[in-house]
């Protein structure tokens, strides 16, 4: 455990627990259609600000809905993260944390109490966290297509008309390798925005088309599904969320902290909530959307659900269901345990695993990535480019994500913002403790080994030393996969 921990807890805050009250009756209750893409960062979104990428489909949900500036994931990891958003918990509280484990039998899935109360349940497209049959869910498909989506509009066809629905309706767009099709808009060279911490050549600009095509595809067919519903009549009383699993495929992206890996797109559509469309800037986790949808559907929520729902804030979007947020990283073919803290306008991380690099496979196996290795070992990256390359990393960062949104430079030693610094230290070290969290004594090891420069030479990554090589896992020391507390959801500000 950190050093930070045996400090000032007790001192810290206020955790406010709200009971849910059913918001409809059993005979209006919503529907319910979850869109969770693969690899996408929240500002590479239309409605999101972003010039280039063309996703006008779920810009007109956020139009005519409501858009989530501060929305949050609780891990930059493909199966942690929708381990976690289907149960409600942070991943070291699923006995699932770590890249490719399955979610345990005993943790709740929220789909599954809504199947019990009378919703007709579908998963259709990448499933990344159980078997092709679980108990959530009526029917289970690999959706079709090189997106996973080609079926999703036949089930909403086809759905039993005397009940409810909740669709998770899983893409794998934008999930590398590209496949170009027909379905979205080619993007041009000359049009990509090259991302600070990459290097600008036309293989990084070329890889960056795929990535643009992808998204677009994923909201192509977002607009098929909300076209059937609305042909069918039912939209009105249809809740539409659109998310992602973690931020985009490249390098300082997927598998870390900073917003380009864990801030998502989060745009909800729910004309009979909604009645003012607009965005908000009030702070929302992932582990939310479980209470959100239980609390819609009548049902009440159980102990073992860390998140709180934001109803509220489809009412009124200046309202603050939580005023922070918590994230973590773990392995992810390569080890790794950092941790994030997102308060006020400040993102704090603790790398507590400082003496390694912070890799995954798109920082290096992929054009972008191998561009970013070649000027490195070449003497020309830039210092933003270069913090990639951090050996040993920072044990502990802070950034203002307002005057810095990519995160470049770090506050953490900055005596201005030592205040800031201790009450981020204190909130983490109460969410460890609170949620029972642990670093391993004997974690995953590196599955491969990772790139390294020699005499101005590129050495890749060795060969998978096994497929699997999970050890102990993050809070299994405290048994954290029984552990119910949500940790800090409200503070007192000094």
């Amino acid at each position: 455990m950190n050093s930070f921990r045996s400090h000032g807890i007790a001192a810290l805050m206020a955790l406010t627990m709200v009971c849910l009250q059913p918001a409809f009756s059993a005979d209006d209750r919503p529907n319910i259609v979850f869109f969770i893409a693969d690899d996408i960062s929240q500002d590479d979104i239309g409605c999101y600000g972003h010039p280039v990428i063309k996703t006008p489909h779920i810009d007109a949900l956020a139009r005519d809905g409501m858009r989530f500036d501060n929305a949050y994931l609780t891990i930059s990891s493909c199966s942690p993260s929708r381990c976690s958003i289907i149960t409600g918990r942070y991943p070291h509280n699923t006995g699932a944390p770590e890249l490719h484990t399955k979610l345990p039998d005993e943790q709740v899935r929220f789909p599954e109490l809504l199947r019990e109360a009378g919703y007709y349940t579908v998963l259709s497209g990448k499933n990344h966290m159980f078997g092709n049959k679980d108990r959530a869910f009526d029917r289970i498909t690999g959706g079709g297509g090189p997106g996973k989506e080609e079926d999703w509009v036949g089930h909403v066809k086809e759905r039993p008309r005397d009940k409810p629905f909740f669709f998770w309706f899983a893409s794998t767009d934008a999930h590398r390798p590209w496949s170009i099709g027909n379905e979205a808009p080619k993007y041009a060279v000359k049009d990509v925005i090259v991302p600070p911490y990459l290097v600008d050549t036309a293989i990084t600009r070329e890889d960056l088309t795929g990535y643009y095509h992808e998204i677009s595809r994923f909201d192509h067919y977002v607009g098929l599904v909300t076209a059937e519903l609305q042909k069918q009549g039912v939209l009105e009383n249809t809740l539409i969320f659109v998310a992602a699993d973690n931020g985009r495929p490249f390098p300082r992206c997927k598998s870390r902290l900073y917003d380009s890996g864990i801030k998502t797109p989060w745009v909800v559509h729910f004309p009979k909530v909604i009645q003012d469309p607009s965005t908000t800037e009030s702070l929302v986790s992932s582990i939310d959307l479980s209470a959100t949808c239980l609390e819609l559907a009548g049902i009440e929520q159980p102990d073992c659900i860390q998140g709180r729902s934001f109803l509220p804030m489809l009412k009124n979007p200046k309202t603050k269901v939580r005023e922070v947020v918590f994230a973590e990283q773990n392995w992810h073919v390569y080890r790794n345990h950092s941790r994030m803290v997102r308060f006020g306008d400040f993102v704090y991380i603790r790398n507590n695993y400082p003496k390694q690099q912070n890799l995954c496979l798109e920082s290096h196996d992929w054009p972008a990535g191998e561009e970013l290795w070649q000027a490195h070992a070449a003497g020309t990256t830039t210092a933003r480019q270069q913090q990639i390359f951090a050996n040993p990393c920072p044990e502990e960062e802070l950034y203002h994500v307002l005057d810095d949104p990519h995160q470049l430079v770090n506050l953490a030693g900055n005596p201005q913002h030592a205040a800031t610094l201790a009450q981020a230290r204190q909130l983490l070290e109460a969410w460890t403790a609170q949620t029972g969290d642990s670093i391993p004594a004997n974690p995953t090891p590196n599955r491969n080994d990772p790139p390294r420069i020699e005499g101005g030479k590129i050495l890749l990554a060795g060969k998978a030393k096994t497929k699997n090589p999970h050890a102990e896992m993050p809070g299994a020391s405290n048994n954290a996969s029984k552990i119910n507390h949500p940790g800090p959801i409200l503070i007192h500000q000094p």
